[in-house]
């Protein structure tokens, strides 16, 4: 059975999918008014503000926590040294050496330990990486990430670090570690964290990818697209949909390059919930002692590229 630390903003996504797949027992959480909510949803479970309870508990021999960021090392160093496998919602740490404390401390009680990249479970992204890889695209050029939203402002962490994880995972699944990373972002509501960011990472071979986040816009958007040299694919994830667009450049001696514009092919996949795939994924390596997709060495190395964006932020003036 499994408990979960955090039930609030996120969290709620967690409780239910758990709560569906019969697996969860114990739900722990500091917020008194989240607690009583999730009580009168769930009455079947146990709850507490206390997560000694959970990591005392021998009947529970895993826990997903769904935290504040500042909290996931203390919270899943807790539940590792008593033994507990953990799934921790990204990013896995804010800090590149308690990663690394963790993912030994992991290794060392031979425990899983795996972060909640959500996106990398999408049927669509899936379908995506099964395209790329039996060459439908062609050689990838260039990719760009929109995830823009109006709030949820945090002040623990900026919007880099709040939205990016996911569209760092993506690309570096795709393209590998970049050689050169740059980013520029600004604070407009609270001084040091910025609202929004704009991310290059360069790779050999003249290949890149942008990724621009920000919850200071009037619209929601989440939107990736691959530019291959054979076709485009367009993943949005608001219209949950995969296009694929097989627009020509035809070359003249003259006129130099004509665009030639193609409709675009909806890509079909499964509609499965990404969240609920990621937990069942989580489960089956908890059962069979398997390294997850997302374990904490994909986490860590997405964690090494936010720090440098943090990095190349504190370049610039964000005030």
């Amino acid at each position: 059975m499994l408990a979960l630390i955090g039930s609030g903003y996120w969290g709620k996504n967690y409780l239910r999918v758990l709560e569906e797949l019969g697996v969860l027992k114990m739900v722990c959480d500091l917020d008194e008014k989240v607690l009583e909510k999730a009580k009168e949803e769930y009455p079947n479970l146990e709850f507490t503000k206390d997560c000694k309870k959970v990591f005392q508990n021998p009947e529970i021999k895993a826990v997903v926590i769904a935290t504040p960021a500042p909290t996931h090392f203390l919270i899943a160093k807790q539940a590792l040294l008593a033994g507990k496998h953990v799934l921790v919602e990204k990013p896995l740490t804010l800090d590149i050496k308690e990663a690394e404390e963790l993912i030994s401390l992991a290794l060392q009680k031979k425990l899983v330990l795996m972060v909640g990249h959500v996106l990398r479970y999408h049927p669509a992204f899936l379908k995506l990486k099964e395209l790329i890889l039996a060459g439908e695209l062609g050689e990838i050029r260039y990719i760009w990430s929109n995830r823009l939203n109006f709030g949820k402002v945090r002040k623990e962490e900026n919007v880099l670090w709040s939205f990016a994880p996911h569209d760092i995972s993506i690309i570096l699944d795709i393209l590998g570690q970049p050689k050169k990373i740059t980013a520029i972002g600004k604070a407009f509501l609270e001084p040091t964290v910025a609202d929004t960011t704009l991310t290059v990472l360069e790779y050999e071979n003249n290949v890149s990818a942008h990724i621009f986040v920000s919850w200071l816009n009037p619209f929601k958007e989440q939107k990736l697209s691959i530019i291959g040299s054979k076709k485009m694919a367009v993943w949005d994830g608001i219209r949950n949909e995969l296009v694929l667009f097989s627009h020509e450049l035809n070359y003249h001696n003259v006129k130099g390059y004509e665009a030639v514009k193609k409709e675009g092919e909806l890509v079909p996949f499964e509609k499965k919930e990404p969240l609920t795939e990621e937990i069942k994924h989580f489960l089956e390596c908890v059962k069979e002692n398997k390294t997850p997709l997302t374990d904490g060495q994909e986490g860590l190395r997405v964690l090494k590229v936010l720090a440098a964006c943090q990095k190349s932020l504190k370049n610039y003036d964000i005030s």
